[in-house]
């Protein structure tokens, strides 16, 4: 056996096949065509070698070459594989498997959401050793303002499957004697809030929403940058609404780690009436 044979087979994989597709990862990570020095000085190899990857990226339609500019880019392969592998993923069922961990980590109730006909749909539950005494369970709708999973969707959710939900609970704002409706009443009220919960990366709600609870709440993006699902934790202790708390930590880094965008990606404007 050839000694880079050897060294594959310690390795568990083919090292011109790892190399081969580094290359094709960078590309994915480009914004537009790039050309053969410019990978080859990025990804650190000779430039016959990636002309080499190249040509076989060709032949396989995973890369094109433009005309006149003579720059690589991807083809309509890789748009085929993309989209073989989107049709596949289930967000539900990979944030379930994972949602028991999260709980065990930060000792929390955890909870799984969709956004459904209703609204944001409680689908999956994790209870927490000490559980919280609360009438929520699978099924349960949760409003769009006043819950931190609610408030989740109205900051990354594409807007239009919200807007009636959103209008509806503004007018019964608008008409409420509660203090914290009060202070969400109309369209620059809630895109205050979207701002907010964009810039600290999560949304929460305290004990005046539901008395004696706190909740934080994080979507996993899709490819888009829009919540597919959000993931909820509930406690009792205030501190866990605190920026710097370890749930806050271990909940954006569990909705980073599922999702396929940065939860920073600038969302659409939503069109609302005041």
């Amino acid at each position: 056996m050839r000694d880079e044979e050897k060294t594959e087979a310690l390795a568990g994989g083919i090292q011109s096949l790892d190399a081969a597709l580094k290359l094709l990862q960078f590309m994915v990570g480009l914004s537009g065509p790039v050309s053969l020095s410019e990978l080859a000085r990025d990804c650190r190899m000779p430039p016959s070698k990636v002309h080499r990857y190249l040509t076989s990226f060709q032949h396989a339609g995973l890369v094109v070459q433009a005309g006149r500019s003579g720059k690589y880019d991807l083809g309509p392969g890789a748009v085929m594989l993309g989209l073989s592998a989107l049709a596949r993923l289930d967000f539900v069922n990979r944030i379930s498997d994972a949602l028991a961990d999260l709980r065990a980590d930060t000792g929390l109730t955890a909870l799984l959401s969709v956004w459904g006909n209703q609204g944001a749909t409680v689908v999956r539950w994790e209870r927490a050793a000490s559980p919280t005494v609360t009438s929520m369970g699978l099924g349960t709708i949760l409003p769009l303002l006043n819950s931190a999973t609610g408030r989740a969707f109205l900051a990354w959710a594409p807007p239009e499957p919200l807007r009636a939900v959103l209008e509806a609970e503004l007018r019964q704002a608008r008409g409420s004697s509660n203090t914290g409706q009060k202070k969400l009443q109309t369209a620059k009220d809630v895109a205050a809030l979207v701002a907010t919960i964009r810039g600290q990366g999560y949304a929460s709600v305290d004990g005046r929403f539901i008395p004696g609870l706190v909740a934080i709440a994080a979507p996993i993006l899709d490819w888009q940058g829009e919540a597919q699902a959000v993931v909820t934790l509930i406690g009792t202790e205030p501190a866990v609404a605190d920026a710097n708390s370890d749930a806050v930590h271990r909940l954006r880094a569990f909705s980073e780690k599922l999702s396929f965008a940065a939860i920073g990606v600038a969302r659409k404007e939503v069109g609302r009436d005041g």
